[in-house]
């Protein structure tokens, strides 16, 4: 396992769902502090800055990732739950989870009434959040108290990272949006002691599923002159989707997103982004999300505006407890960055808006 895999692993196997990152601040920050100077908003986003002269660059990846958090606890010892992002209901049933307690980690599977016991057009219908629980193994509400679980408490899937038998492959929890906190990561450690013609600003966001806040309150911090989201996107090469609708495969390229239902980017920062792709030879994928944003709502609204692009790897089963991504839109998504970001001196910065 090298040294980007094992970044990856670290990151996603991480817990920290919106309004709980703790544990992956600490992670991101123990990778960050040798490059830079860490700096903490107080909603909880990281701000790593690499000083030099010209524009600030800032680089944004929010850490948090979907969850839950229990919201009811029955007097049978079952766990109701609120979900903290966005879930599909058909992904839920069966799989195990970790809830936070102030006693530590206590398991537990989300589970629903038997199939078994359900009448025929029961058994048809999808079963929905509402009507699903958390089972810890107990049997009473004092059961669950005993353990340590609290409402309020924030529960987090349980999945491992694992290299698939593809070994550029890679399963695990979390890439939304952990890859971009990587590759953030990778391009500050890439320019850590070398010149640059700008400020660099490594920027880790808190709740961006539910409400890009931390962005919000970051770009604040940082009041960047360009900014470039790192986000994981959404993989079309899966049965039922059709190239119209998405034609993003895994393994042909880091993505470049033209649209989102709260951002249009910077034509010429999207432009840059292109043109220094063809020269590396690194190959790029378009996207347009119509059902979601990114960090780059907020960021590009900041001040009289902010010249903003995101830059993606693909991922299947998004907002699952397992996603896969290819390691090679990682790495050349890195690589495209960091010529990118080489480029982004005051002239062309201020081109941007011209």
């Amino acid at each position: 396992m090298d040294e980007r895999e094992q970044l990856l692993k670290v990151l996603t196997e991480a817990h920290g769902v919106p309004g709980y990152e703790t544990e992956i601040r600490a992670v991101l920050r123990e990778a960050m502090e040798p490059l830079g100077t860490v700096t903490q908003d107080k909603l909880g986003s990281l701000i790593c800055h690499q000083p030099g002269d010209g524009p600030k660059v800032m680089l944004a990846g929010h850490m948090d990732e979907i969850g839950f958090m229990v919201s009811h606890i029955t007097k049978e010892g079952f766990l109701k739950f609120v979900q903290l992002g966005g879930w599909w209901d058909q992904v839920l049933l069966g799989h195990r989870v970790v809830i936070k307690s102030h006693k530590g980690d206590v398991v537990g599977v989300i589970g629903a009434k038997p199939p078994h016991l359900l009448d025929a057009e029961e058994r048809n219908k999808i079963v929905v959040k509402k009507d699903m629980y958390i089972d810890i193994g107990g049997s009473s509400r004092e059961d669950v108290e005993a353990a340590g679980v609290r409402v309020g408490d924030p529960v987090v899937p349980q999945s491992d990272f694992v290299v698939l038998a593809n070994p550029k492959t890679y399963l695990s929890k979390a890439f939304d949006n952990r890859i971009g906190c990587a590759m953030a990561v990778e391009v500050l450690r890439h320019y850590a002691g070398k010149q640059h013609p700008n400020h660099i600003y490594g920027v880790t966001t808190v709740m961006e599923e539910v409400g890009v806040r931390g962005a919000t309150t970051s770009v604040r911090v940082v009041d960047p002159d360009v900014a470039i989201i790192l986000e994981s996107d959404i993989a079309g090469d899966v049965p039922g989707i059709k190239e119209e609708e998405s034609n993003i495969k895994l393994g042909a390229g880091p993505t470049i997103m033209v649209y989102d239902a709260r951002m249009i980017p910077n034509i010429k920062l999207r432009d840059l982004f292109i043109d220094t792709a063809a020269e590396l030879n690194v190959p790029v994928q378009f996207s347009a999300l119509t059902g979601g944003a990114t960090d780059g709502a907020a960021i590009h609204l900041h001040g009289t505006g902010v010249p903003t692009v995101v830059i993606g790897v693909a991922a299947r089963h998004i907002h699952s407890h397992g996603a896969i991504i290819h390691r090679d839109d990682f790495d050349n998504a890195v690589k495209l960055l960091t010529a990118v970001v080489a480029k982004l001196d005051a002239a062309t910065v201020a081109g941007l808006t011209e």
